[in-house]
């Protein structure tokens, strides 16, 4: 299914072939909260260096060292597990000592600071990740250095990937098993996938036919901008002046977005309506579960963008906002094998 999504770097998919996460010091992922740990609270705050494994997993295992439910542990987002990732943890410890986490051991695990603070850290609170990744065997190439280029410059397609579809698409499969009324989900975990796989996949449709079109940096009649840096958006609809907001897209004051559906959701434009006119089926579950309707960045741009060729392949660094994937970044650039 991924594997049919547009590109837009060139119009062409790329001619260069790469190998990623062969070793787990070739995707190093370094969290943003966005905020300072205040130093005090009920909550005990643990940053951790993880080696090879798995978020849930280390988040467990301090809750029990700690002697409290999982519940009560809480973190901003899962990281890949093959990869060297540093990332925030909390576990609620109201009027408890702090425990001595020097006794804390757990293969993989090295815990890199301990403090307190007043609110729990919850799942999608974070700004952003710190990247610094190795594509293994990528040849410095023409082609290569011009994709390099224009993704720096023009950005990248805000694709969902793999992650957020699960083994074999599964979970895409299951949320439209849910909305024809062939399964319950009582799990609220699995609800919780379910809808987001259905809502990413629609996202990306959208994305794919601008792109395809030729369309992704273009204002159209309704469409739904965003003021980059922030999450207020307008629509472009008759009273505005398209080719001001045209200019203002080229000079990235602004972005395109497209949909998270919801139970209501907004009239955009032509395109975007179509596409979510023919997946419908989904209306009836958003309305059920209460989704709220978002909006979603149509290209992302990678901020702190830097790349060197050297003898193991391509070395990248740059910085994403919470959300985005390393890999739809990297799909523009090579074609590339996980290990």
């Amino acid at each position: 299914m991924l594997e049919q999504l547009p590109y837009l770097t060139l119009k062409t998919p790329p001619k260069s072939t790469a190998l990623l996460k062969q070793q787990c010091a070739d995707f190093v992922v370094k969290e943003d909260l966005g905020y300072e740990m205040s130093g005090e609270g009920e909550f005990v705050a643990l940053k951790v260096r993880k080696t090879a494994c798995n978020t849930l997993f280390v988040g467990e295992k301090l809750a029990k060292f700690a002697g409290v439910s999982e519940r009560n542990m809480g973190y901003a987002g899962l990281k890949d597990r093959q990869a060297i990732t540093e990332q925030w943890f909390c576990l609620q410890m109201p009027g408890q000592e702090t425990p001595d986490f020097s006794q804390f051991i757990l293969e993989g695990v090295e815990i890199l600071e301990v403090t307190r603070h007043h609110r729990k850290i919850r799942t999608g609170s974070l700004q952003g990740n710190h990247f610094e990744i190795l594509l293994r065997d990528a040849q410095e190439t023409d082609e290569l250095k011009a994709r390099l280029n224009f993704v720096a410059n023009f950005g990248f397609p805000n694709y969902f990937m793999e992650q957020r579809f699960g083994r074999d698409c599964h979970n895409l499969t299951q949320a439209l098993r849910w909305a024809q009324g062939e399964i319950k989900v009582k799990d609220r975990k699995k609800r919780s996938f379910y809808l987001s796989a259905a809502r990413s996949e629609i996202f990306n449709l959208v994305a794919a036919a601008r792109i395809e079109q030729n369309l992704a940096q273009q204002v159209l009649l309704n469409d739904i901008v965003q003021l980059k840096g922030s999450h207020s958006w307008f629509k472009a609809d008759e009273s505005e002046d398209l080719n001001a907001l045209q200019v203002r897209l080229n000079q990235q004051d602004i972005l395109l977005t497209a949909p998270l559906i919801g139970e209501e959701n907004l009239v955009a434009s032509a395109i975007e309506n179509d596409i979510v006119e023919q997946h419908n089926a989904f209306s009836p579950l958003m309305k059920q579960e209460k989704m709220k309707a978002a909006r979603r960045p149509l290209l992302m741009q990678a901020q702190d963008f830097q790349w060197q060729f050297v003898e193991e392949g391509l070395k990248l660094s740059f910085y994403l906002p919470a959300g985005s994937y390393a890999t739809a970044l990297i799909r523009e650039l090579v074609n590339y094998k996980e290990a």
